[in-house]
């Protein structure tokens, strides 16, 4: 049976996120298609990658080392076909603004292969929040920017979204709520909430938490993604966050479980930004058009 760049994709995402249904919602398949590809690879590799326990998929250490070499495979497969559509020579110097989340959970991956990808082309980035960024693209100090798109306000910006990134409750791995066939805000109002306050988040729990009448309980705010995780997989609270900056270990070790709350929560937007009565340079367009076709390659949509 030969290998599939399918059970690749299939297999990264079930040892990111840890069980097999995270990595079905998060492809956008079925459990079993995950499932059957993962066992597949398996047979035709004649090794074990995952062990099944009861809380999800833990890679083995021949799983942790093939790991590595799928990340590799896709990096090789996305440059590859990359090189399907034709590339303007590109050359100069593009200015990017970025909030926090964007320069810590999804922009350096793709600075790297933009840089691969056009030799002669300087990105010069600064991170800033989203106000600053929309007064820096009107008054033309930043070319675009890489930003939570959800979150701007300013009629004057236009913007394209590239990915929504859900936002799920996290828990620590023995929390009650995760034998709870259904997951209300009402059952986790009063617990402990951890708020992160970065790039608006809190503002933004205020918009979707149902009612002004029942505001989260407030243990923590903080800047930190790691003081968040930690504090979670502890069990010293709970927080609505998003599946990009989300993962299954704290620093210490201790596992963070994901619940989808029965009432539905706005996704996290990423994706471009820029002055709307800009003309796009060539360089902008290139920027642009690189984001649109990668992120089509990782939503297996090319």
């Amino acid at each position: 049976m030969a290998l599939s760049f399918k059970q690749i994709r299939y297999f990264v995402a079930t040892a990111e996120l840890g069980q097999i249904s995270q990595a079905a919602v998060a492809l956008a398949i079925s459990q079993s298609a995950v499932t059957t590809a993962i066992k597949e690879l398996e047979m035709t590799l004649g090794v074990d990658l995952f062990q099944r326990m009861p809380y999800g998929m833990e890679l083995t250490d021949t799983g942790r080392r093939f790991l590595s070499h799928a990340y590799e495979i896709m990096a090789k497969m996305e440059e590859a076909l990359s090189l399907a559509t034709p590339q303007m020579e590109i050359r100069g110097t593009i200015t990017v603004a970025a909030t926090y989340t964007v320069l810590g959970y999804f922009l350096p991956y793709h600075l790297g292969r933009i840089r691969r990808l056009f030799p002669d082309l300087t990105v010069k980035i600064h991170e800033m929040s989203r106000e600053a960024i929309e007064d820096g693209l009107l008054g033309r100090r930043y070319d675009m920017a890489v930003l939570l798109t959800s979150n701007l306000s300013n009629l004057e910006i236009a913007s394209e979204t590239l990915l929504s990134s859900t936002r799920r409750l996290w828990v620590c791995s023995r929390h009650p709520l995760l034998q709870a066939r259904e997951v209300s805000f009402e059952l986790f109002v009063d617990e402990p909430y951890i708020m992160l306050t970065v790039d608006e988040a809190a503002q933004t729990t205020q918009k979707y938490w149902p009612n002004a009448a029942s505001r989260p309980n407030v243990l923590l705010r903080t800047s930190s993604v790691e003081a968040v995780r930690s504090m979670v997989a502890d069990g010293q609270g709970v927080t609505l966050l998003s599946d990009m900056v989300y993962r299954p270990w704290s620093l210490d070790g201790k596992r963070i479980e994901r619940i989808n709350p029965s009432l539905p929560i706005p996704p996290m937007d990423v994706g471009l930004a820029w002055a709307r009565d800009a003309e796009m340079t060539p360089i902008q367009i290139a920027f642009r058009d690189y984001f649109r076709q990668a992120l089509q390659i990782q939503q297996g949509r090319i």
